[in-house]
């Protein structure tokens, strides 16, 4: 069977030092995300197969420009540039360059989720690192609090949040508050009041369908499918297409379907 390849060596990106109050914690930065879990396709040539490249050409003489020769500009106004090198970036001073230095404490129930944009683990940077650490951890744990700090990653600082779990630590980027659209500014939003009867139901419905977290299935069911695909055109296996069927109406009577649903609930419950 055809299977995506894994690299099980996690390797850090960031090196650096949490600062703790006047206690200073060597530590690095991995990814917690396993992006070698996705499936990737390539661009072809309908006609041969061949792969697809890309070059990169200028807009004013259009020759082929080798990575060397590539800079990054800064538009501010129409086909006008400054042009920024790598020691105008190195040249930018912050405190968090190197360090992530704790700012406050927050109870994490007070970051709304719509504020989390990536997901990162810290942890201690040699054995001189490992008491501080654990510091750090077990203070986080026994306060209940996470600890807010900024790092600079890929020439852009973020605000991060420190969170114990079990014997590490996770840091959250946090999206700053001018990132994100206002929900006020989403149409035809309108504050209604439902029906009692049809809330009753709808909670009733809730409570039959709820369950632990941890029991949810996340299978990957298009994943796999796809991967089922895959193997099946390398075997040479005909190629079945599945006729979808027509998506149900819309609902018109609430209360009937509110009433049918729990029954399902109750089934599928045992």
């Amino acid at each position: 069977m055809f299977h995506v390849p894994f690299d099980f060596i996690m390797r850090s990106i960031w090196k650096g030092h949490i600062r703790f109050s006047l206690v200073t914690i060597p530590v690095q930065i991995f990814n917690a995300i396993e992006s070698k879990t996705d499936i990737r396709f390539n661009q072809l040539h309908a006609k041969d197969h061949g792969r697809i490249k890309y070059k990169k050409e200028c807009s004013v003489c259009n020759e082929e420009v080798p990575y060397a020769e590539i800079v990054k500009g800064y538009e501010y106004e129409p086909d006008q540039y400054v042009v920024m090198s790598r020691q105008d970036f190195d040249g930018i001073k912050l405190e968090s360059n190197r360090a992530i230095e704790i700012e406050a404490f927050v109870n994490i129930n007070e970051v709304h989720p719509n504020r989390f944009e990536a997901v990162y683990y810290v942890g201690p940077n040699g054995d001189i690192a490992q008491n501080t650490y654990s510091l750090l951890r077990e203070t986080l744990l026994k306060t209940k609090k996470a600890g807010v700090g900024r790092i600079i990653l890929r020439e852009k600082e973020d605000v991060v949040l420190l969170v114990p779990e079990q014997k590490g630590i996770i840091m959250y980027k946090l999206r700053y508050p001018y990132e994100l659209r206002s929900i006020k500014d989403m149409p035809d939003l309108m504050e209604t009041s439902a029906d009692q009867s049809q809330l009753q139901l709808a909670e009733t419905l809730v409570d039959s369908l709820s369950k632990p977290f941890s029991e949810i299935n996340f299978e990957d069911r298009y994943r796999d499918a796809l991967l089922e695909l895959v193997d099946d055109k390398i075997a040479g296996k005909e190629i079945v297409t599945v006729t979808e069927t027509e998506d149900e109406g819309p609902v018109i009577d609430i209360m009937d379907a509110l009433k049918r649903s729990i029954e399902e609930a109750k089934k599928k419950a045992g």
